[in-house]
């Protein structure tokens, strides 16, 4: 995908351009703007647009026009250009032209912002069995490995990794520090990994022994929240509608993918897992899980699992869907909720 290697350069770019109110050259003397598109325009993937600009005196040496970081094309003259967005990322990019006449150049910028071409599709589900879940377990991580659950319990004072039955009895547990929040976690290979909240520090552990082996430091993003693995890399959320690659031997982020629907970006992603080549995702708040391509960040699907009947929630506010976990082996997905008293087998449906 054009631009691939350019997004850590692009997205601080990019991310200063938003705060602009109107479209706008570089320097307040500057006679050129971009008359098409309008700041902020949504263009969905594959589509195409005409770049056109606006001179004071129609004079110009020649234009150079960027994506992002990279140059696209040079003009001699002031006639609108064509641009195709199919082999672009999704998310807003930045499109700068830099015009230069009689020696002085001068900057014009503006953004689109690129959504999927694809309409999700919508399934409900079917329960297919229910198990007892502990209500004294805040659910961050969840993950199914030969015939076990891992589980992450988050919240001060009361995180732990844990390992039970599918009938909830626990075999091992380690408790975190109090100082710590735990939140996602991912095997790879004989290591369990394990993200902390807030604390900007991530745990690695022997899988059968539960014995910490190391930290390492996690300062890409504000907060951890999600990870999954699909045998090469490690994905990672942290709220927003970025989903981080990160190297499985070295946890650090080589890439990251921008999440969006048809609509817009669809943030607030949460747990994950890897199921047949896509990303399932909570999204936080929600009774949705989004099915994602991990290549492309677009959202093929949303499964509304409104309705599971699990027992109250103590804490109304915090009666959240959260924890997905793939039996590969079974083709079984299990799900459940931050203090659930239930984990439920489901099975998606289309609608």
């Amino acid at each position: 995908m054009i631009f691939k290697s350019l997004r850590y350069i692009a997205f601080i770019a990019i991310t200063l351009s938003l705060f602009s109110c109107d479209t706008k050259s570089t320097s307040s003397t500057n006679s050129s703007a971009f008359t098409n598109p309008e700041s902020g325009a949504i263009l969905k993937s594959g589509e195409s647009l005409n770049l056109n600009l606006s001179f004071a005196d129609g004079l110009v040496d020649s234009v150079q026009y960027f994506v992002d970081t990279l140059k696209i094309k040079t003009s001699k003259d002031t006639s609108a250009i064509a641009l195709g967005t199919k082999n672009y990322p999704l998310g807003s990019r930045l499109i700068t032209a830099k015009i230069f006449r009689k020696g002085v150049e001068e900057d014009a910028t503006t953004n689109i912002v690129i959504v999927s071409a694809i309409k999700p599709i919508s399934y409900r589900y079917k329960i297919i069995k229910t198990y007892p879940h502990s209500t004294s377990s805040y659910t961050e991580g969840l993950e199914y490995h030969d015939g076990f659950l891992y589980e992450s319990a988050g919240d001060y004072g009361h995180s732990s990794l844990r390992k039970t039955t599918l009938d909830g009895k626990i075999l091992q547990q380690v408790n975190l520090d109090k100082q710590y929040f735990g939140e996602g976690i991912t095997m790879v290979g004989d290591k369990i990994i394990q993200l902390t909240y807030k604390e900007k520090v991530g745990f690695v552990y022997d899988k059968n022994t539960f014995k910490l082996l190391k930290t390492f430091p996690y300062n890409h993003a504000n907060e951890g929240w999600g990870l999954t693995f699909d045998g090469e890399t490690i994905y990672n959320t942290d709220g927003s509608n970025r989903i981080f690659m990160l190297d499985k031997n070295s946890y650090l982020p080589k890439d990251f993918i921008e999440v969006y629907d048809d609509k817009g970006p669809v943030t607030q992603l949460n747990e994950l897992e890897w199921i047949d080549g896509k990303l399932f995702a909570n999204i936080y708040q929600s009774e949705l899980i989004a099915i994602i391509n991990p290549k492309s960040g677009a959202v093929e699907g949303y499964i509304n699992m409104m309705g599971l009947p699990h027992g109250k929630v103590e804490d109304a506010d915090n009666d959240v869907l959260n924890g997905i976990a793939y039996d590969k082996a079974g083709n079984r997905i299990f799900v459940t909720g931050k203090k659930w008293d239930k984990l439920f087998q489901i099975e998606p449906i289309k609608n």
